[in-house]
């Protein structure tokens, strides 16, 4: 009698051995039930999150921050202040100086800011990236993979004096006839 040998394509795949892809799903699924994972993902189907929520929601969270003076670049900035203005307002302002990219599961953001004169800018950064983390995180239930900031200006004391005088066109000294 011959001796039966077992060939690998009559064992039972190895433990980590790729599965199919529903058998994927169901871990993926088990995941979320279980804590893990995307909320975004059920079994009752799925959420999508567009990117202006994620960007409101960021808007918001950065304008929280003590020191963030306003949002955008230069002309964009002063565009904006010009609308805020006008009967009805600027519905706009809100994602000014954001940009989001947003994943199944995850979302990164670019933030413009002005931060006000004699604020720690390293600082106000990393509270910044922190509340943006913290607010779409719980929010949205996306991670959020990185919070990329640029500090476009710093804005100085008695600027919105002179800005205000400048639209008005008042000048500091009174006329007299």
């Amino acid at each position: 009698m011959s001796e039966m040998r077992t060939t690998p394509s009559q064992t039972t795949p190895a433990k980590g051995a790729e599965q199919s892809v529903p058998q994927q799903q169901a871990r993926e699924r088990q995941a979320v039930r279980e804590g893990g994972g995307s909320r975004l993902l059920t079994d009752q189907g799925n959420t999508t999150i567009s990117d202006t929520v994620v960007a409101k929601i960021a808007g918001m969270a950065a304008r929280e921050v003590r020191g963030v003076r306003d949002f955008g670049v230069g002309t964009a900035r002063a565009f904006g202040a010009i609308k805020e203005r006008l009967p009805g307002g600027d519905y706009g302002s809100a994602t000014r100086g954001i940009a989001v990219e947003v994943g199944e599961r995850q979302a990164a953001a670019d933030i413009d800011l002005v931060v006000e004169y004699g604020i720690s800018i390293p600082d106000l950064a990393n509270a910044v990236r922190k509340n943006v983390i913290g607010a779409v995180e719980r929010m949205c239930g996306l991670e959020v993979t990185e919070v990329n900031i640029l500090v476009d200006d710093v804005w100085l004391p008695g600027q919105e004096r002179t800005q205000q005088q400048q639209q008005t066109g008042a000048t500091s000294e009174p006329r007299v006839k």
